[in-house]
């Protein structure tokens, strides 16, 4: 029979309390690190957390970063990126992994070159490089393009397809490294050998272009003597260095910045077949135009015309012959017209004599039938006096008084409209319909009977007040 274990004095933990007890120690331990490393698997998650490893040649660290610290880095990390990242190492206990706890992170190789770019940038600013007075038109319609790129890469292929497509121009290509240590100076010999260029090859517009990379990659165009050389192009120049969020020195300094190559090419020519079909519409506009102006000039020359002088005078002699034909005519009967005018307005004895008993019963009649329509009218007239003089009898305050109403006044003869007023009376005098009466508030001396008021004539009425 196998014999049974010896016993142990050794606790039993259980799993979760030894991971507690390893995270606790690696997070007192390692509560603050700084590493460096690529990047490698980088997930950003619905929630915003960065999910990311940091490797090398013998190692890769699980690394998070929460939504509130991935909102505040200064770029966009991208897998292959050199970076150095600050924060603390835990434990993920559920699967037993040790990770990082990133609370900032930053290039590696990019700090000094950002750091030195903003002050180059600063530095061109203070000088006035970037100016909008200091940017010059762009041709409309340029017969040269030169182009200052790598004569191998994709780019200048996708520019002259794009100038194909648009407007076939001449394409003059000064070859240049746009990578490594010698490209600075290849690019700024290319800017300053087309403006030295005389005569038809001499280019209309610059283009300096280069594909996409990095802040190492696209670094000789934020170098001093490109971008002194872009300001100092007489020639119109057009930058498209890299992507459209890319940026560097010569685009500020640029008269124009193209987001990428293929957009510089769209920049400086435009498209052809609209070119064409905008002038034709304009040729056909310029045509009816004249045509218009033409026929109102020729309306305006047809209207303003003289005519012959047969014809202004031929209508006055046809006048001038009716007249004279007519005159003799008219002329004896205006005599006949006007001697029976006359021979009406003369007046003899005779017809005086024979007028005047024809009207004397005219006169008669008249003044009969005169009599009776005055009288009818001052009987009128006599009616209406007596309607309006019995309605102002009516309508008149003594009417009132007679009805059994009073009127009160004070010895001023004012009217007293309320019993405090009265109350404030020595006396007050009180007028009925057949008289006035002396009165005193306080009832020490009895009433005397005023003289009563003098009738008024029956057509005055006097006032109510």
């Amino acid at each position: 029979m196998p014999s049974e274990s010896p016993p142990s004095n050794d606790v039993a933990l259980s799993v979760s309390d030894l991971a507690a007890s390893l995270k606790r120690t690696v997070e007192t331990n390692y509560d603050h690190v700084v590493v460096r490393g690529e990047l490698g698997r980088v997930t950003i998650a619905r929630s915003g957390h960065m999910y990311c490893d940091l490797k090398d040649e013998r190692a890769v660290l699980n690394t998070v970063m929460w939504k509130g610290q991935v909102s505040r880095l200064p770029f966009k990390p991208e897998e292959g990126l050199e970076v150095i990242a600050t924060g603390r190492l835990s434990i993920y206990e559920g699967r037993s992994n040790y990770q990082m706890i990133a609370a900032s992170m930053r290039p590696a190789g990019a700090g000094a070159l950002m750091a030195l770019l903003e002050e180059r940038k600063k530095k061109f600013a203070a000088e006035g490089l970037f100016a909008p007075e200091h940017k010059k038109p762009l041709p409309y319609l340029p017969r040269t393009i030169g182009v200052v790129t790598s004569p191998t890469g994709a780019v200048i292929r996708d520019i002259l397809h794009r100038i194909g497509d648009r407007f076939p121009v001449r394409v003059i290509v000064w070859p240049a490294l746009v990578q490594g240590d010698n490209a600075a100076g290849q690019i700024t010999a290319g800017i300053q050998g087309f403006n030295a260029m005389t005569g038809a090859d001499r280019p209309d517009v610059l283009i300096v272009a280069r594909g996409g990379g990095s802040i190492e990659d696209l670094w000789p165009f934020n170098e001093e003597n490109v971008v002194r050389a872009a300001f100092n192009s007489e020639i119109p120049l057009i930058s498209a260095v890299g992507h459209e969020t890319d940026t560097t020195l010569i685009d500020y300094v640029s008269d124009a910045r193209a987001p990428t190559p293929t957009g510089a090419a769209e920049i400086a020519v435009p498209v052809r077949s609209e070119l064409l079909l905008t002038t034709g519409e304009q040729g056909e506009r310029l045509k009816r135009a004249l045509a218009r102006r033409t026929g109102q000039a020729r309306d305006k020359l047809a209207a303003a015309r003289l005519p012959r002088p047969e014809a202004l005078l031929q209508p006055k002699r046809q006048r001038l012959d009716y007249a004279s034909a007519s005159l003799p005519k008219a002329a004896l009967a205006l005599v006949q017209t006007a001697r029976l005018r006359l021979s009406r307005l003369a007046i003899s004895p005779a017809s005086l004599k024979s007028d005047i008993p024809a009207s004397k019963p005219r006169l008669r009649d008249t003044a009969v039938r005169a009599r009776p329509a005055l009288a009818r009218l001052i009987e009128t007239r006599r009616t209406a006096l007596a309607s309006q003089g019995k309605l102002l009898e009516t309508l008149s305050y003594q009417s009132t008084l007679k009805r059994g109403y009073t009127i009160v006044r004070d010895t001023n003869g004012n009217l007293i409209r309320s019993a405090s007023s009265a109350a404030a009376s020595d006396a007050f005098k009180i007028s009925f319909g057949d008289g006035d009466v002396i009165a005193h508030p306080d009832g020490s001396s009895p009433p005397t009977a005023a003289k009563p008021a003098k009738a008024k004539p029956k057509g005055d009425q006097g006032s109510l007040f």
